[in-house]
Order: structure tokens, then sequence, then C-alpha cells
């Protein structure tokens, strides 16, 4: 379980294909302080288990089904992607709970200045839009963010200034694809509502 709060970003330094998956070793600095193999880490939203770590980097592995379903296929050696360890008991839920489980691949297809922020519009697979309503959570490549409007198969995230500097959304371009995990809450709902 993780919060949507990105702890920082790292760097792919190495990709090995291996029969259907992918083994990405990935710089950090921060995220490496407690970080051993077996733990859970989100990558760029994406819940995946770490196999091996140094002093400055770790390993983790995408099977064929995560790489269809997510980015991670798309990304290469030198791509920046958003770290965050999995939430521990004490610490301070400050986004949403965010399982890691990716749903759905979205696209950037405007982005603009608004004031100080951001206003970032992405256009959502048509059979997800249910879960997207103004002022609910969403994950957007782990990033824990509110929805600000929502149009026919696209919505709008408004990102402050800490968001853009400290995630890689400052990397994103308009036709980039992005992961999407939405809220928990609502698919659970939705299933107790069906089994009635």
């Amino acid at each position: 379980m993780f919060t949507g709060i990105v702890e920082e970003i790292g760097i792919i330094h190495s990709i090995a294909e291996r029969s259907g998956s992918r083994a990405f070793t990935i710089g950090a600095v921060h995220v490496m302080n407690d970080l051993s193999v077996g733990d859970s880490i989100a990558v760029s939203g994406v819940c995946l288990t770490v196999v091996a770590r140094g002093d400055e980097c770790f390993e983790v592995v995408a099977v064929e089904e995560t790489l269809r379903k997510t980015n991670l296929g798309l990304i290469e050696v030198g791509s920046t992607i958003n770290l965050e360890r999995a939430l521990l008991p004490t610490t301070r839920l400050g986004g949403h709970f965010v399982t890691g489980h990716v749903e759905a691949l979205g696209c950037i297809v405007e982005l603009k200045h608004a004031g100080i922020e951001r206003q970032l519009w992405v256009e959502c697979p048509t059979e997800k839009m249910r879960y997207v309503v103004p002022l609910g959570s969403i994950a957007l490549d782990g990033i824990s963010l509110t929805i600000a409007r929502v149009e026919h198969t696209r919505f709008m995230v408004a990102i402050i200034p800490h968001t853009w500097e400290h995630t890689t959304l400052h990397h994103r371009r308009i036709g980039d694809s992005v992961n999407l995990e939405f809220d928990i809450i609502a698919k659970y709902v939705e299933r107790l509502l069906q089994s009635r």
C-alpha cells in the first residue's frame, strides 16, 4: 500500500529483456536508506518487488502482464521514474490509498499554465470514466492527485509547483502515456452494489 506522495525521482540505469519480462536497474538516493530485497516499491505507480540492491541502485522485474497494462514497456535507459516506498503503519497518509495496481493507460492531451499551477488534461479509456469524479482522487504515474474537472472521456488535474518540480511530471509532454490507478473505494462500492 502507498500514499501517492512521491519520495524521489529515480533514473533507469539499465534494462534487461528476459523472455517476456523486463528487469530494471534503478538509481536512487533517498529510498535506498532502508530498502531491502523483497520490499515493495512503487515505480511510477506500479507496485514492484525489489529483487536485488546495491549501494546506489536496486533492481525490479516487470512481467508481461505488467508491461502490457502500464507504460513500463515504453521507458528506456535514462528515463526518470517516480519512486515511493511502501506505507508504514506510522506514516502520515498525505495522499490517498494507492495499491500500485495500475488499471489503465491515459494519454496527456493538453497542458497549460494557469497562474502558478499547471493544468494537465488526460484522455482516459471510456470504460474507466465511471471512476473519475470531480474532486475525487486518482493516481497518475503514482502521484496522488485531485480531479478538478471532467469532460466526456478526459479529466483535468491541477498541478501545484511543488508537485511539478518533485515528480516526473515536468518531463511529460502532450502525447505521453501515463499510468492510471482509480480510487479503490469506488471500486469496492461498485462491487458491493452489484452483488445486491
